[in-house]
């Protein structure tokens, strides 16, 4: 079943939570997001195979080469991992579990996942993860 979407979409808190276009929607914005991280990964390898490896004569030059380099084979690193979590997230669509709390269950929230599609926990749920781990973290220091 294919689902078409309005060009101006935008889910509410009034419409039933996670109905067809809904999900619809958050699929759409994923995608988008993997694709534009994908061209950002293919646009980066172009331009380190174009630049044919760090031959600055200057050595001030070579290293700022080298550390923009580094920066940017970080910065994809990140986007690599959040490859992997739009990928669960699409998953989650796809088996009828996105858009609620792993540890409660309880819905995450319209606005909460606009802001962040890959949302795991409700900001309650996540508020308390995060108390738990500066506990541990102070603990330990």
């Amino acid at each position: 079943m294919t689902i078409t979407l309005p060009p101006d979409y935008q889910p509410k808190e009034k419409e039933p939570y996670m109905n067809p276009q809904m999900l619809e929607y958050f699929r759409q914005r994923l995608l988008a997001w993997k694709e534009e991280i994908l061209q950002g990964a293919g646009e980066t390898l172009h331009e380190l195979q174009e630049e044919g490896g760090l031959q600055e004569p200057d050595i001030a030059d070579r290293a700022s080469a080298e550390s923009e380099v580094a920066l940017e084979m970080r910065t994809r690193d990140r986007e690599r991992k959040l490859l992997s979590k739009i990928s669960e997230a699409i998953a989650r669509i796809d088996d009828g579990s996105y858009g609620y709390c792993e540890e409660t269950g309880e819905p995450i929230g319209i606005k909460r996942l606009k802001a962040r599609p890959i949302a795991t926990l409700s900001i309650e749920a996540q508020e308390r993860h995060e108390r738990k781990e500066r506990t541990q973290r102070d603990e330990r220091e």
